[in-house]
């Protein structure tokens, strides 16, 4: 059996292991508690950044800078590029499902659950994945009954840091609920390690791989660009309360506009005639009125330059005698002219020769 000493580099890669877990979850917990307070596109945005925190720095670096303290006597230690580049990505995956589901679906048990039993066995996952892109000169088993503990240790991790995104508000509480899944991550990594032994006889295999010292210039860099770029935008965004103040006040403006609109339009139509207004009924003719049954009468009844008798207004026929011709009522034959109705015509003077 090989001799493991996951501290070959001393207190310095499990502190700084830690420390990275913290600053990964401070990151994840800042991000989520902006998406709470966001809707749509910007609600996922900010779950893709605590995905990348939580995930990436909170979890991956934090294995990958603990298992810099790891070694074996008796054989070198590489890794394999692509499988460590999926762990990478396992971790990030997982964590943005749990954060989506639980971000979507509601502070509920059943999706706290659910979320972190995917999020917990996927984080395993990407640590026994890591574990897998190891290359010694040894063959490498593991003990079954801690590799289940640190399954479970990492479901409820996982449950409570999903808790914990969705309800801690305030640095205070953030800077706690940090603290305490950074420990949480840290322990279920030392206790997967625990469970592997290192069996050196009959070992031919070669080492072949990265050392693990050749990932530290990439690592460095990126991370040191992640981090800088996530706190420039958490310190540029507003706050959660201040994006709900912001929201209530648009809502409350949005009230009062369209209160203010329909007041307006109300007015409007209250001042505006309305078009099918009912015409006044004429008034009830008076005693003096009279009927007029005679042609003259008749509604639209008009002569060429004769005068409608009564016009005067008292009911006498206007001086001016009317004229024979178009319009004038006829008479029956033999009937004389009245006096001054006007000059006969040749019409009466055919019809009474006498005169």
């Amino acid at each position: 059996m090989g001799t493991i000493d996951h501290f070959s580099s001393g207190p310095i890669t499990p502190a700084l292991a830690y420390v990275m877990s913290c600053l990964g979850s401070a990151l994840g917990l800042l991000c989520t508690s902006r998406a709470r307070a966001a809707q749509g596109w910007a609600r996922g945005r900010w779950l893709v950044l605590a995905s990348l925190s939580i995930g990436g720095t909170g979890i991956w670096v934090m294995h990958f800078i603990a298992m810099l303290g790891f070694s074996v006597d008796g054989t070198p230690i590489r890794y394999e590029v692509r499988r460590t580049i999926i762990s990478l990505i396992v971790a990030v995956v997982v964590v943005g499902i749990g954060l989506t589901i639980v971000g979507y679906a509601g502070n509920r048990v059943a999706a706290l659950l659910v979320g972190g039993t995917l999020t917990g066995g996927g984080v395993a996952s990407m640590h026994y994945l890591g574990m897998s892109a190891m290359w010694l000169r040894a063959s490498v088993e593991y003990d079954t009954l801690i590799v289940a503990v640190s399954v479970g240790i990492a479901v409820v991790a996982a449950t409570a840091a999903l808790w914990m995104a969705f309800n801690i508000r305030g640095p205070a509480a953030t800077s706690g609920a940090a603290l305490i899944m950074g420990l949480a991550v840290s322990g279920m990594h030392y206790t997967g390690m625990s469970s592997m032994s290192v069996d050196m006889s009959g070992a031919s295999r070669a080492a072949h791989g990265a050392e693990p010292v050749q990932f530290l210039a990439p690592l460095i860099t990126g991370i040191s660009l992640f981090t800088f770029v996530t706190l420039f935008i958490v310190a540029l965004s507003p706050t959660e309360e201040e994006m709900r103040e912001e929201a209530e006040l648009g809502a409350r403006l949005n009230r009062l506009t369209q209160d203010q609109v329909i007041r307006r339009r109300t007015t409007i139509r209250a001042a505006r005639p309305t078009r099918h207004a009912a015409r006044p009924a004429p008034p009830p003719p008076g005693p003096d009125d009279t009927v007029d049954d005679s042609v003259w009468g008749r509604p639209g009844f008009t002569a060429p330059n004769v005068a409608r008798p009564g016009a005067n207004g008292n009911g006498i026929p206007n001086s001016t005698p009317p004229r024979g011709g178009r319009g004038m009522p006829r008479r029956r034959p033999g009937e004389s002219r009245p006096p001054g109705e006007g000059p006969e015509t040749h019409e009466d003077f055919f019809r009474n020769p006498r005169r």
